[in-house]
């Protein structure tokens, strides 16, 4: 008998979203293949709204849930330091999210963001911060920093120089790959295709 999929929430920004991409090279769709590839029953929903901040992705949080996830990846953060909006209002946002998340029993792996440094070492500071904490403070599996081998590679970036292209999203999934394991646990047969 085949597994029921195990559901994972993507909630996040463009980067999540797939800016740019074709569909099929969106994080969602290339994290479910390479989750497929390796024997899991998964179906990786894509909650990814491009220019999405962590209010906004707090605020939609709700319609989200509503596939009844069993994991989800929180990649949130990335366009309030874009905008240098105060990092406390960020880390309550995303502690809102972690609370409705932990009362759902959802598993959770957050997904860090790191400011960019022409905001200041203070700044940069304070916002960088605030993962570990929540992360911390919730009992979360933490993925420092979602760009990881991503940022500043203008091989794996688009003209813009923020947003991964197709090969920075498969850089960016076999990063990630681990952590998204050890959330789940142990493969169960996937349904063939």
């Amino acid at each position: 008998m085949d597994a029921t999929p195990i559901r994972i929430l993507a909630l996040g920004d463009s980067l999540t979203a797939g800016y740019n991409l074709p569909q099929s090279n969106a994080f969602p769709v290339r994290l479910e293949a390479a989750l497929r590839q390796k024997g899991y029953a998964v179906r990786v929903i894509n909650a990814g709204v491009s220019g999405d901040t962590t209010a906004g992705g707090r605020a939609r949080l709700d319609w989200a849930m509503s596939d009844h996830p069993d994991i989800a990846i929180v990649e949130l953060g990335a366009n309030d330091a874009l905008r240098g909006l105060d990092p406390a209002q960020a880390f309550d946002n995303l502690d809102a999210i972690l609370r409705r998340l932990a009362g759902a029993k959802v598993r959770v792996l957050l997904a860090g963001m790191l400011a960019p440094r022409n905001l200041g070492a203070d700044y940069a500071k304070a916002f960088d911060g605030i993962y570990p904490r929540l992360a911390a403070k919730w009992t979360v599996p933490l993925y420092p920093f979602f760009l990881d081998g991503v940022a500043l590679h203008p091989e794996l970036t688009q003209a813009d120089g923020l947003h991964p292209t197709a090969a920075g999203i498969d850089r960016i999934v076999a990063n990630i790959l681990p952590s998204v394991e050890a959330v789940i646990g142990s493969p169960v047969k996937a349904p063939p295709p």
